[in-house]
């Protein structure tokens, strides 16, 4: 529970309608106990931090001027939402969050009838703003929409499609953007947008011109109030680069301080009662109040549990390299042996493993901001004229670039490699984070080469081989840590198509795609089963599945992606194919999306741990059941 001596105010909230009986005057204060609540609980419990920090106050004035959750207000990508969250009900299990059963990292609809739209990945909050717009005005009531949304949100093309649409409407959506520019993402902003949102000024003598003349003129739409609008957006254009969105259709406000809660309360009264399409520019720091944060934006965007004190302090010790490690130092070593290779990522340096390679190669280094979809026709451009794109990137973001990875690239057989960070099962960061699909939905791809490493040296690899495959392929590997195999630093390739029969056994054979692979070797020793590591997911292995399909009596396909159309599936086809008949069990994801935990609970949960494989196994061929004392002894020992 929340210490009410520390934070008398705050104690008292426990949701928006409990600030709104405040005085104004009390925000400022409201404001500040806020952030050292946030500092504190974030720092018991970890998760995202600096975004949060840097819209304290503008959070604190939307839930007093609005009447929320009647009126909405949406959070793009939702790593800000922290303190909308404590205001709105989950103050004391804030220091759950990510933790199974705790608090969502994002804001998800079923967890709170405040958080309106459910996100994970950027640019969809206008979008989704423009649609309860209109629905609201079909259904004629008068609620408010608000879009949160952060400058490094606004480099997709999402964005502009939704300013575009908005814009351009009759009657005129009655619609609130508010552009939080704090000049990040997750690493420093890019692009042309940021160099023209660094140039804006703010002119308030400007603003009170345009809305006097508005009320003179009256009809927007006759001969002279036309005039004088264009007029008015080339002279404002001389002062405010940001004309941009006026000439999208948007009356655009600011910029203003957004962390002087006077500047925003007096600002947002007057836009509550304009009509049509509105946006806010309120520049903020991100890390505000806490001073490790504002001087490290990057390492502080998301932590571990820390001492607010003494602040993020270096693990000491050797640690396991991650599988993002095993990619980060292949694409540096692989850039030195081969000058045609170029390294992209839609904003995900960091995240993705491309720090060292940014500094070491920076003119072959494009980091595209979060436009996940141009990314991919970029580096399909490049392998036009003979270069070696590497698109670094994760499997959920992917998702969004996919009509790209099949026209742009494969349908041309384009020389692409896909790192795919993030692959199967995630963790805390929830379903939107989770790469459970993506077996499935790049499997059905023509020309596809696909693979799935079941250690960190395969990674390496796999990574070379499909470097040096001619044609579009993709490395898809997990978050975190492999089984700690020893890393060779050489770049040899593996023969496409071909698996690692890691143990011959008998009846049953256990076919392991990827990350599964250490805990099927686990139940095969134990079971006394044929254990084969296949490697790829296209193309399979046929001469493999072949002769073992000849000598066992079933097969086990194990996968962290759905079982729908995955890998496994795979299998089923080119037995069918062959005209072999033979009983088959899928073990995957479920047909469902998981919520956050551990990326060992989530597994468990599937049935993807050692346990659940056993069971599994032992329920389809209970006649095994001799062999389970065996793995039950060795689990124990």
């Amino acid at each position: 529970m929340i210490d009410s001596t520390r934070y008398p105010r705050l104690a008292r909230i426990d949701a928006p309608s409990d600030l709104r009986q405040f005085d104004e005057a009390e925000l400022p204060a409201i404001a500040d106990e806020l952030r050292a609540y946030l500092i504190e609980s974030v720092g018991k419990s970890g998760g995202h931090f600096g975004a949060g920090l840097g819209v304290i106050e503008l959070t604190t004035v939307l839930h007093y001027l609005y009447d929320t959750p009647y009126d909405r207000v949406v959070w793009d990508v939702g790593h800000q939402t922290y303190p909308h969250k404590i205001l709105t009900g989950r103050r004391d299990r804030i220091h759950t969050v990510k933790q199974k059963d705790g608090v969502a990292p994002f804001p998800k609809r079923e967890e709170s009838e405040y958080d309106t739209f459910g996100v994970g990945h950027s640019s969809t909050s206008i979008s989704a703003a423009l649609g309860m717009a209109i629905a609201n005005a079909q259904i004629g009531n008068d609620r408010r929409v608000v879009a949160v949304i952060g400058d490094g949100a606004m480099t997709a093309g999402m964005v502009y499609e939704a300013l575009n649409h908005a814009g351009g409407m009759e009657p005129e959506p009655d619609v609130l953007v508010v552009l939080n520019d704090n000049r990040m993402s997750i690493s420093e902003a890019v692009g042309g947008l940021t160099k023209m949102l660094g140039r804006a000024t703010g002119n308030r003598t400007l603003n009170a011109l345009r809305e006097g003349g508005k009320k003179l003129l009256g009809d927007k739409n006759n001969p002279t109030a036309k005039f004088v609008r264009r007029w008015e957006e080339h002279w404002k254009g001389m002062f405010v680069p940001s004309t941009l969105f006026e000439e999208m259709g948007f009356h655009y406000t600011g910029p203003i301080d957004g962390h002087d809660v006077k500047a925003l309360v007096d600002t947002l009264k007057t836009l509550k009662g304009l009509k049509g399409p509105q946006l806010l520019h309120v520049i903020t720091t991100k890390g505000k109040g806490y001073e490790l944060a504002e001087g490290d934006q990057i390492g502080y965007h998301a932590v571990s549990p820390f001492d607010p004190v003494k602040g993020l302090v270096a693990k000491s010790g050797a640690k396991k390299p991650t599988y993002t490690d095993v990619f980060g130092d292949w694409i540096c070593d692989m850039a030195a042996a081969d000058p045609l290779l170029l390294g992209i990522t839609p904003a995900m340096r960091e995240g993705s493993g491309l720090v060292r390679f940014s500094k070491a190669y920076p003119a072959r280094y494009f980091d595209t901001a979060i436009a996940e979809q141009h990314a991919v026709t970029l580096a399909a451009g490049m392998a036009c004229e003979g270069a070696k794109p590497v698109v670094a990137i994760y499997s959920t973001f992917l998702q969004r670039a996919y009509d790209q990875l099949v026209h742009d690239v494969a349908v041309q057989k384009l020389d692409v490699l896909f790192a795919i960070d993030r692959g199967g099962v995630v963790g805390p960061d929830g379903a939107t984070h989770a790469g459970n699909l993506d077996l499935s939905f790049l499997r059905c791809v023509p020309h596809m080469v696909i693979m799935a490493p079941a250690d960190e040296n395969e990674c390496r690899a796999m990574l070379t081989t499909g470097f040096r495959h001619e044609g579009p392929a993709a490395v898809r590997y997990p978050r975190g840590s492999g089984p700690g195999v020893a890393i060779d630093t050489t770049l040899d390739t593996l023969p496409i198509g071909k698996a690692d029969l890691r143990r011959r056994g008998a009846r049953i054979a256990l076919l392991a795609f990827g990350a599964i692979a250490p805990a099927a070797e686990q139940v095969g020793e134990a079971l006394d089963l044929t254990v084969v590591n296949m490697r790829f997911v296209r193309p399979l292995d046929r001469a493999l599945l072949l002769e073992l399909a000849k000598t066992h009596d079933g097969f086990v396909t194990l996968e962290d992606n759905v079982v729908a159309g995955g890998a496994g599936s795979g299998v089923t086809e080119l037995l069918n194919a062959e005209g072999v008949t033979m009983p088959v069990l899928h073990l995957g994801l479920p047909d469902a999306f998981q919520h956050h935990a551990s990326r060992e609970d989530l597994l468990a949960e599937a049935g993807l741990d050692v346990d659940g494989i056993r069971d599994a196994v032992l329920r389809r061929w209970p006649e095994l059941r001799s062999g389970g004392a065996a793995l039950q002894a060795a689990a124990a020992g």
